[in-house]
C-alpha cells in the first residue's frame, strides 16, 4: 500500500532531527520520498535489529615528528605488525618504521623534529573500532575504503589490531595533503566518519550504523581512552565505583525523547502497515530508553532504581 505523501514530508521534519542533524534542507517530492525511505531504513536499524555501531575516534595527533614516529611505533608495535600506506604498500620491521618517519619528514612541509604545545598538529591519530565477534578482516577491509575516501590526497598509514576483544584499526594521516590543504577535524567531520565507515562495513554485509548515542537514548559517558588502553594491556590498577561515570542529562538529548514520540505519532498515522510496525516498536524503544534514564538519575541520588522507574511509569 502507498505511503501517503504527507506522511513522508512530515517524517523527513522530525527524522532528519535524529539521523541527519547537520543537513535539513531537503526539497522536491523525490528528494522527500528518498529521505524519508533513509530514515525508515535507520529507524529499522536503530529500533528493530539494533544493529551493531560503528565507533570513530580521533585519538590525538602529532606535533612533532619526534611524537609522530612514537604513534608509529606503538601501532605497529614496534615495527612487528604489519602496516599499509595510503598506496597499499605494506611495511614490516623496524627498519621500515624508520624509513617511513624519514619519508614524513620531509613530504610537504618540513615536520620539525620536535614541537611546542602551541604548535599546529602535523599528524592525526584516529581509531576505527567494531564490537567484538565482528570479523576483523571485513573491518580491514572498510578501513581501507575509508581512508581512501576521507583521506585523500594524505599520506597515511594503518593498522589492524586484532589481538583484543574488539578488532579495531589505527590510522596515522599526515596533516598537510600533497596540495597542501590541510586537515582541521570539527565536529561533523567525526559524524560524516561515522556514516562513512558504517557504509563502507555494509558493503561487506555487517550490519552497522553510525547512529548517536544521544539518538539510541543512551547518555552513559564514554570511558576514558588511556583507562580503555590500560585494562588492555593489564596495566590498570584500579576500576572506577560502578555510579562514577554519571550520566550525561542535558535538555538537548532530553528533546530527542519527544523527537522520537513525534516520529512515532507520524508512522502510526500511515495506512502502511510496516509504518505501523514501526511506530508500535518505537514506542517500546522510547519505554526502554525511559526507564534507564529513570535508573540512572536514581542512582545518581542514591534512590531506588525500581520505585523510580515505577513512578515514572505511572505518570506515562
Amino acid at each position: 500500500m502507498a505511503t501517503q505523501p504527507n506522511i513522508d514530508g512530515v517524517l523527513v521534519t522530525w527524522g532528519d532531527r535524529l539521523f541527519y542533524p547537520g543537513n535539513r534542507m531537503v526539497k522536491g517530492s523525490e528528494a522527500v520520498r528518498l529521505r524519508a525511505a533513509a530514515i525508515r531504513k535507520r529507524i529499522e536499524a536503530t529500533v528493530v535489529r539494533r544493529a551493531q555501531q560503528v565507533v570513530v575516534k580521533l585519538t590525538g595527533g602529532g606535533r612533532g615528528m619526534r611524537a609522530i614516529a612514537a604513534h608509529f611505533r606503538y601501532i605497529s608495535k614496534n615495527g612487528e605488525r604489519e602496516m599499509e600506506d595510503q598506496r597499499g604498500e605494506t611495511l614490516r620491521g623496524k627498519s621500515s618504521v624508520r624509513e617511513l618517519v624519514g619519508e614524513w619528514r620531509v613530504s610537504g612541509s618540513l615536520i620539525p623534529e620536535a614541537s611546542e604545545p602551541w604548535h599546529r598538529r602535523e599528524a592525526f591519530n584516529i581509531m576505527l573500532s567494531m564490537p567484538r565477534g565482528t570479523d576483523p578482516l571485513c573491518v580491514q577491509r572498510a578501513a581501507r575504503e575509508f581512508a581512501r575516501v576521507e583521506f585523500d590526497g594524505h599520506k597515511y598509514v594503518m593498522v589492524l589490531h586484532d589481538h583484543q576483544a574488539n578488532p579495531h584499526v589505527h590510522i596515522s594521516v599526515r596533516a598537510e595533503s600533497i596540495t597542501g590543504r590541510r586537515l582541521n577535524p570539527r565536529k561533523e567531520d567525526l559524524h560524516r566518519w561515522r556514516e562513512t565507515f558504517a557504509e563502507m562495513l555494509r558493503g561487506y554485509g555487517i550490519d552497522a550504523e553510525a547512529t548517536s548515542q544521544a539518538t539510541r537514548l543512551r547518555r552513559r559517558k564514554p570511558q576514558l581512552l588511556w583507562r580503555i588502553k590500560a585494562r588492555g594491556d593489564g596495566r590498570l590498577r584500579r576500576e572506577p565505583p560502578a555510579g562514577a561515570r554519571g550520566t550525561r542529562n542535558h535538555s538537548g538529548s532530553r528533546a530527542l525523547v519527544d523527537v522520537w514520540q513525534h516520529v512515532g505519532d507520524v508512522l502510526s498515522e500511515s495506512a502502511d502497515p510496516k509504518d505501523q510496525q514501526l511506530a508500535g516498536a518505537i514506542q517500546r524503544f522510547r519505554d526502554m530508553g525511559t526507564e534507564r534514564s529513570s535508573k540512572s538519575v536514581a542512582r545518581r541520588f542514591g534512590e531506588s532504581p525500581s520505585m523510580d522507574a515505577d513512578h515514572s511509569r505511572s505518570n506515562r
